[in-house]
């Protein structure tokens, strides 16, 4: 963990070097995001992540795109309203997926980064700006990873948040690039993709579109560069109940797209020892009287359920 925080704080030196030395034509106040997010019935959980947008430094430019994928209301005026503090538009399609959600929000955007995340999570404080200035300070990388942190006030977070810890520090490597991509904090330039039908996401992935683009990415020798200053809290709202319930779920449905990525040749899935590695950090972190031992016990219920579907869907689909 020392070396992974040490890399942290080269970074963010990095990214204050990028603030104070760009020039006006590279002021990163002067980029344009389009903020882009999902949505399919969390209209709840949208407004906490449109809340902690609004609270990001002032000067940045910004959109947000809200995709309603099939919600079974409309989006509620508590929603709309957000767009008296900055511009944002909520365009509806019919129930087609996560992944396609995504693709009709590029479709809508006008910013030269396109930003995905997700309704139930918050940007942190100087999040946007963070990203501005790694983009100004690395004009050679393309994709960004925006570092996703838990929500450590309930037990369901905390282990959130070790899984989180030891997944970004297992996968960081030495030259600043990341093994991992999570859209709930992921930014990429508009011209670094041709649109392939105005796609960037597989629409026919139901789970884990995040990591087929991964593959992608790690294909084309282009993995994203981690942004250690840009936070962004995953918050969950359901019960320890609800996630298992979620996890079965999610778990069968990535068994698709880890079939297609093994026809690729790349290797996505962790080995024993990389399992074993990561159970070893999260036991060690949760010492720490923030994190505790009930969130190690959760995380470890949780992934030894997701291990047990993806065994399951294999054997059914040799």
């Amino acid at each position: 963990m020392r070396r992974f925080f040490r890399i942290l704080h080269c970074f963010d030196r990095a990214c204050s070097r990028g603030l104070t030395t760009s020039n006006s034509n590279s002021d990163p106040g002067s980029r344009q995001f389009s903020v882009i997010i999902p949505v399919h019935n969390d209209w709840n959980s949208l407004d906490g992540c449109l809340r902690a947008l609004a609270q990001q430094e002032d000067g940045l430019k910004f959109e947000v795109i809200i995709v309603d994928d099939g919600s079974e209301e409309p989006a509620p005026d508590s929603i709309r309203h957000w767009n008296n503090r900055y511009p944002l538009s909520v365009v509806r399609q019919e129930n087609a997926g996560v992944a396609a959600a995504r693709n009709r929000g590029i479709q809508d955007a006008s910013g030269d980064i396109l930003v995905f995340t997700d309704a139930d999570c918050r940007f942190q404080p100087n999040c946007l700006s963070a990203l501005a200035a790694t983009i100004t300070a690395f004009p050679q990388h393309s994709c960004f990873q925006l570092h996703i942190v838990g929500d450590c006030s309930n037990t369901v977070g905390r282990a959130e948040e070790l899984r989180l810890i030891a997944i970004q520090d297992q996968m960081l490597l030495p030259d600043g690039h990341i093994r991992y991509l999570n859209t709930s904090g992921f930014a990429i330039r508009r011209s670094h993709f041709t649109l392939q039908e105005g796609r960037l996401f597989d629409p026919s992935i139901l789970r884990g579109e995040d990591t087929l683009l991964l593959v992608a990415l790690i294909q084309r020798g282009d993995l994203p560069f981690f942004v250690s200053s840009a936070n962004v809290q995953h918050s969950i709202s359901l019960s320890f109940t609800g996630c298992l319930r979620k996890d079965l779920q999610c778990a069968w449905l990535e068994g698709r797209t880890f079939e297609i990525i093994a026809a690729t040749g790349v290797r996505m899935r962790m080995t024993n020892n990389e399992r074993l590695r990561m159970l070893r950090t999260t036991w060690r972190l949760s010492r720490q009287p923030c994190r505790g031992r009930l969130a190690w016990i959760a995380l470890v219920t949780r992934q030894l359920l997701e291990r047990a579907i993806s065994l399951i869907y294999r054997g059914l689909h040799p």
